[in-house]
């Protein structure tokens, strides 16, 4: 357990992604099983208690310490667990030996709720070290030579501590079995595409289709069983019931998760209000109706398709797609065009159809893990941008937790400013410390771990779109917002109005 507690303590204090590899690949490599294992679950978000929750660790806390004190810490740190870790009394400390990371785990995975007021870290299943599943898996393939998209495919069929996987990679043994599981097959991207780099392109080449405005995910039945993945691999079936029930069996397709009524595509934040659930209601299933726009299919039955072209691909999801009725599962349209002019005046017109733009796919492109410059291409309209005042501002987490890093911005509406949105992105480390040394200079009020803010500072905020919301008092969304600009010149009078907000509705 201490040398996973000292690999935690570096890559917190590690900024580089190459320094957190770096550190990780020395953890894996001098480790033994099954210790490494669990860490590796650690790591990916893979471990979980059933009887260690956030709400209990917070409770445990609040028996020990006074909750003034707590909850002030917590606003300071930013961070639960760590907060808690740091307060917790001394006198509550087990004294002895450290137990190693297995014998810890083997002890949370048999405990009663009465017994888990230890290691929180691992209790809340959030390190907050600035390390990602995907970076973990890429240190292990850095570490092994075997590549990423390998490790990808087997994940899934596997379980922590991962002995075959650890065998596999260290070269002992085969590529774990993983037989019929649903498992994932690591998505292919697409570059970003300027308009200056038409020039170099062939239109004669590529095949275009919409890029829709939801999560790319992908569709995996298997085995008798069913999975819901999104990009990054994790499974969110059990949030969308609807769409494993729409799922047929023996296929794995890629493809856009929507809220589709009467078969047009809703706004992105319809879509919002099922993401993130752990079990929708009814009313949600209702009023909010999932569907997925196919794109691709990579495999039926036991046929693998990542090999046959794009084109090739696309001819037989028509023709599977035609078979059989597939209610919550539609096409996506390819977009006929016959030079980049008139597809330059389609992508212009997407806004007002809800729609991010276009996608350009070579039509012999074979399907391929990771983000390969040439076959795809996402052509996305242009961003819109509005001049907001900042109002309100909240510690961050993890590095940003001693930093005012989240802010709520406004417009005005006549003489009032009502706020609009929060971004937390598009700024640099130098900005950063200036905008937070002049939140706490400029705090005019306090609720709780929020600080109202003078109304003496411009950001020029860059959205995607803006959608109704009965979430927010200004009644509307914005669709990814990030701070484009900190307008240290403008006077707060310049900001822009809610009347021209809403005149971007989509």
């Amino acid at each position: 357990m201490n040398r996973f507690a000292a690999l935690l303590d570096a890559l917190l204090f590690t900024p580089s992604r190459n320094g957190k590899l770096r550190l990780m690949r020395e953890y894996f490599a001098g480790e033994s099983d099954p210790e490494r294992g669990w860490a590796l679950a650690a790591l990916t978000g893979e471990l979980s208690f059933a009887e260690a929750k956030p709400n209990q660790v917070r409770a445990l806390a609040a028996e020990r310490v006074d909750p003034e004190l707590l909850g002030w810490s917590y606003d300071f740190v930013g961070d639960l667990a760590e907060t808690v870790s740091l307060i917790w009394p001394v006198s509550a400390h087990a004294q002895g030996e450290v137990p190693s990371l297995t014998e810890i785990v083997e002890q949370l995975r048999g405990a009663s709720r009465a017994e888990v007021g230890r290691l929180l870290k691992l209790v809340t299943g959030s390190l907050r070290i600035g390390v990602s599943a995907r970076l973990a898996k890429t240190a292990l393939a850095e570490w092994s030579g075997v590549g990423i998209d390998h490790i990808e495919e087997v994940w899934h069929g596997l379980e922590p501590p991962y002995q075959p996987l650890f065998a596999w990679l260290e070269g002992h043994a085969p590529s774990p079995q993983t037989g019929n599981l649903p498992t994932f097959y690591p998505l292919m991207l697409a570059q970003p595409l300027d308009d200056g780099d038409l020039a170099a392109l062939d239109p004669r080449d590529y095949l275009a289709e919409w890029k829709w405005d939801g999560i790319r995910v992908q569709l995996v039945a298997r085995g008798g069983q069913k999975r819901l993945y999104s990009r990054s691999g994790d499974d969110i079936g059990a949030a969308f019931p609807d769409i494993g029930a729409a799922t047929p069996d023996y296929v794995t397709l890629d493809g856009e998760l929507l809220v589709v009524r009467d078969g047009e595509a809703a706004p992105f934040n319809d879509l919002q209000q099922r993401l993130n659930r752990k079990t929708p209601t009814q009313k949600l299933l209702h009023d909010f109706p999932a569907a997925v726009r196919l794109y691709d299919i990579l495999r039926e039955g036991a046929e693998d398709f990542r090999g046959l072209t794009f084109a090739e691909r696309r001819q037989r999801l028509e023709a599977w797609h035609a078979r059989a009725p597939r209610p919550g599962l539609d096409l996506s349209p390819l977009v006929p065009f016959a030079g980049w002019d008139e597809l330059r005046e389609l992508r212009d017109g997407a806004r007002e159809r809800g729609i991010e733009g276009l996608m350009l796919k070579r039509a012999d492109s074979l399907y391929v893990t990771g983000r390969p410059k040439g076959p795809w291409f996402k052509w996305k309209r242009g961003a819109l941008t509005l001049d907001t005042v900042l109002m309100y501002a909240q510690r961050g987490h993890g590095k940003r937790s001693s930093f005012y890093s989240d802010y709520t911005f406004g417009a005005w509406q006549d003489d009032v400013l009502v706020p609009v949105g929060k971004a937390y992105s598009g700024f640099t480390d130098d900005e950063l410390r200036r905008l937070d040394r002049w939140v706490r200079n400029n705090t005019v009020r306090r609720y709780g771990p929020v600080r109202e803010v003078a109304p003496d500072i411009v950001l020029e905020v860059a959205f995607d779109s803006v959608h109704r919301s009965s979430r927010h008092k200004s009644g509307i969304a914005m669709r990814f917002p990030r701070i484009h600009r900190i307008r240290w010149d403008k006077p707060v009078r310049e900001a822009d109005t809610l009347e021209t907000l809403e005149k971007l509705l989509t």
